[in-house]
């Protein structure tokens, strides 16, 4: 395959205007360029003359386009965009050349960066000596400037113009953008007319989640305002007005509405101060103040640079219900917030222009309005459980509470549960209850959505009109693999139909989330697997991120950072039969029928033989969901622990679930911990959440095997791990756990560091990671498109392939095979003409 074949084609558009003579030096240029798939577009924009005659002479091979009117720069590039193939735009200025490389350099960072959807090139003077565009940056009144333009290039810092970064915009002068973004966002916005219109599109696109990347190796040069120059002069206040109007319009459109409501009447304010300054216009000369003399009703010489300023204001006014209409589009589609943006802007409150009454004027906007406030505003982040939210909370409520109260301290956050029982306790974000009705406001509301279990079912909003916020999927509870053990009491076609429904949930969280959690390195092996074969680990994905972790992290359960303090009774005062010398052995957790309480029971029965003040506490058999149906193994447990006469006097069940916040009084008088459950595939990728509660504790931890926990009790030596159903195993770790001392302060001493990596902070970094700077994940951005496709086969190319393939079909199977492959194609050719028609 030859090199053109492996590279996007490339569609330059040079925009003209009365300028052929420096149009036809850039065309000649971009012919002679050194990239292999190159389609060269130039659009006049009515210039009229001979320019159209010189172009057509000087470069034959330019697909030439003709515009009726003079549309702009803006309006000239989106007419060269409808007529380009490529799936990569170049906008070059005609009055600019490129530097070999510039297009090879930016398609190579395209292609390895599926989530950059533009490239700022490089641009420097026309002898390459001083600077034009090596970093963008943008005013808190709308004004977007090219960092260093005009400096030598010797005076600026190396690491400001040889590194590539991420930028804000790029200039219309020198860039690169998908041809399927440049489609999705409509282009550059032809209000703009000329100025502005690349700020404007930079600032959407990073509004949507894209980047912008400038990259120094994709050099150009550039006679600045080489075209601006021969249509105007410098004090006639025509470019004046445009960059005034065209920086209230980009302000308008991109800003949210809590910064705008700000912004943009201090901008009003300042635009017209510069104004009066730029013209050194007396603005107090109608104040009657300074006093009254004879009465003058002549016209007043206003200079033009100050009337420009004026004007600009109006026609921003007049722009404005057609601006209010695309505000609405970017506001309903922008899954960054200004905050996340201000990295970019680089210095916002830069004045830009040195005047001192222009000067005094901006500082007192600025404290007026608390501008330099207003981009520090808190990310909205809410957080949907369908677990009860009370005292007594299971682990996916805790999960929930956890991370919403490490948000909280960055971010806006609502905790919402779906469940009918919603009691919280104090917290310091707002917890609330809603029916699937009341979610669509919340999320609305919500700059990240952050669920668990089958939330996204009923928010049908997020995979519609809210499709593009950006949705973090908890899949630290594999509820299929649950499902397999827990439904085997249920009819066999009920259990089937159940176990579908339940994997269509997780397949749709899969298919739309921007970002997922797991709780150990094999839930992270076993989620890849299911990503992958749904075919959501594309391409696109992988190139973005090969190792996927900003795709998929490990966030384990968590425990508090702080050790467990008593604060009221625990198990040994509450349970009769328990005394203060006895041996307690506690399972902190529910009962479930994919644990082995049975096995455990008949341990503590063999166990007590030897040891009769052994004790075994099941922390909570009632679960604090209504919505969790009994399981018969409960009932089993407590029956079996009754026929072998243990319950009271060995085996103790406290039937409602301890409130979370008073957990550790219960922890705090046991001895040590146990888990047991039988060997199947959900124990393979569960995560026994309450185990960490053993850790927190210091409680020497029994378990059996096979599961993530049995490893790291193995690994970091934090007691026993058996295996399953082995009764004589388990009676015999239990022992050891509780009557070894020296094993057992062991197993407490080497527990210490180990919960540690598991505090709620530590456990929660990814997620707290991802919220700081939140995207949507690369394949889900607006406008992706594949940039290099295969060309259709034609001609003897498609001859020769026919021709193998009816050799391969002899050879398979003789004239047989042939027919009947044959024959099938020709169906299918049909089909494929009849549905066109």
């Amino acid at each position: 395959m030859a090199q053109g074949e492996t590279q996007p084609v490339v569609s330059v558009i040079v925009v003209n205007y009365r300028g052929a003579a420096d149009t036809v030096t850039c065309l000649r240029a971009l012919a002679e360029h050194d990239y292999p798939n190159l389609e060269v577009i130039c659009v006049d924009n009515a210039s009229g003359g001979t320019d159209v005659a010189e172009i057509k002479a000087a470069a034959p091979g330019v697909k030439l386009v003709e515009s009726p009117v003079n549309s702009g720069f803006a309006g000239g590039c989106n007419l060269g965009a409808r007529h380009a193939t490529g799936t990569v735009l170049a906008f070059l200025n005609n009055d600019a050349r490129p530097a070999p490389g510039w297009v090879g350099a930016a398609v190579a960072e395209l292609r390895a960066q599926p989530a950059v959807a533009a490239v700022a090139s490089k641009v420097l003077d026309w002898d390459g000596t001083g600077t034009d565009f090596v970093d963008a940056g943008l005013t808190w009144f709308g004004m977007g400037y090219k960092r260093h333009a005009g400096s030598p290039l010797a005076d600026v810092p190396a690491a400001e113009h040889e590194i590539a970064k991420d930028v804000l915009f790029a200039t219309g002068s020198a860039m690169f953008v998908r041809a399927g973004v440049f489609a999705e966002l409509g282009g550059f916005d032809e209000r703009f007319f000329m100025f502005y219109e690349d700020v404007d599109l930079g600032w959407r696109l990073n509004l949507r989640g894209w980047r912008v990347r400038y990259v120094p190796e994709s050099l150009t040069y550039h006679k600045h305002h080489a075209t601006m120059s021969t249509v105007d002069a410098p004090d006639s206040g025509r470019e004046t007005f445009l960059l005034e109007r065209n920086a209230l319009a980009a302000l308008y459109k991109n800003l949210s509405d809590e910064t705008l409501s700000r912004a943009l009447p201090a901008a009003l304010a300042l635009a017209v101060r510069r104004a009066t300054a730029r013209g050194d216009l007396d603005a107090t000369r109608f104040d009657l103040a300074k006093g009254a003399g004879p009465a003058e009703t002549g016209p007043v010489e206003v200079p033009r640079t100050t009337l420009a300023g004026v004007l600009a204001i109006d026609q921003f006014v007049e722009l404005l219900p057609s601006l209010a209409e695309a505000r609405a589009t970017e506001q309903a589609a922008r899954v960054r917030t200004d905050a996340d943006l201000l990295p970019l802007l680089r210095k916002a409150l830069e004045p830009a222009y040195p005047l001192p009454r222009y000067l005094a004027a901006h500082d007192v906007l600025v404290e007026t309005f608390g501008i330099d406030a207003l981009f520090g505003q808190r990310r909205k982040v809410l957080v949907i459980t369908g677990d009860a939210i009370t005292e007594r909370m299971a682990g996916p409520a805790i999960r929930a509470w956890n991370m919403a109260a490490t948000l909280a301290t960055e971010h806006d956050v609502h905790l919402v549960t779906i469940n009918p029982l919603a009691d919280p306790p104090p917290a310091p974000f707002r917890v609330s209850a809603a029916t699937r009705r009341d979610l669509e406001t919340p999320i609305a509301w919500a700059d990240i959505i952050i669920l668990q279990g089958h939330v996204l079912e009923l928010a049908p909003s997020l995979k519609k009109q809210y499709a593009h916020k950006i949705v973090v999927a908890d899949l630290y509870d594999p509820m299929h693999l649950e499902l397999l053990e827990q439904g085997k009491g249920v009819p066999d076609d009920k259990r089937a139909l159940d176990l579908i429904g339940v994997t269509k949930v997780l397949d749709a969280q899969l298919e739309r989330g921007d970002f997922f959690l797991c709780a150990s390195e094999r839930q992270r092996h076993f989620w890849l697997g299911h990503l992958a074969a749904m075919g959501r680990l594309s391409p696109r994905l992988y190139d973005a991120d090969p190792t996927t972790q900003s795709l998929l992290s490990i966030v384990p359960f968590g425990l508090s950072p702080q050790a467990p303090v008593r604060t009221g009774p625990g198990l040994r005062s509450t349970l009769d039969g328990i005394g203060e010398t006895d041996h307690v052995v506690l399972w902190a957790g529910g009962v479930y029928s994919w644990f082995d309480p049975l096995t455990l029971v008949r341990a503590i029965e063999r166990l007590r033989q030897r040891r009769g003040d052994v004790r075994l506490v099941f922390l909570g058999m009632k679960h604090p969901n209504p919505e969790v149906t009994e399981m018969d193994i409960g009932a089993r447990t407590m029956l079996l622990s009754d026929t072998l006469g243990l319950t009271g006097k060995h085996v103790f069940f406290n039937q409602q679930w301890v409130p979370y916040e008073e957990r550790q009084n219960w922890l705090l008088d046991a001895n040590c911990g146990v888990t047991t459950h039988y060997e199947h595939v959900e124990t393979t990728f569960a995560f026994r959440t309450r185990v960490l509660d053993y850790l927190w504790a210091g409680l020497p931890i029994v378990t059996t095997d096979g599961d993530s926990f049995a490893d790291l009790v193995r690994k970091e030596r934090l007691g026993v791990v058996v295996p399953a159903e082995d009764v004589d195993a388990l009676a015999d770790a239990l022992e050891k756990a509780l009557y070894d001392e020296e094993f057992a302060a062991g197993c407490v001493e080497r527990m210490a560091a180990v919960a540690q990596r598991y505090a709620w902070p530590e456990a929660l970094k990814p997620l707290v990671e991802f919220c700081r700077n939140p995207r949507p994940a690369a394949d889900r951005l607006p406008g992706s498109e594949d940039l290099v496709v295969t060309a259709p086969v034609r001609g003897k190319e498609m001859l020769r392939r026919d021709v193998d393939l009816i050799r391969e079909y002899l050879a398979d199977g003789g004239p047989k095979e042939l027919v009947r492959r044959v024959g099938g194609r020709v169906v299918k050719v049909a089909k494929q003409r009849l549905g066109r028609g």
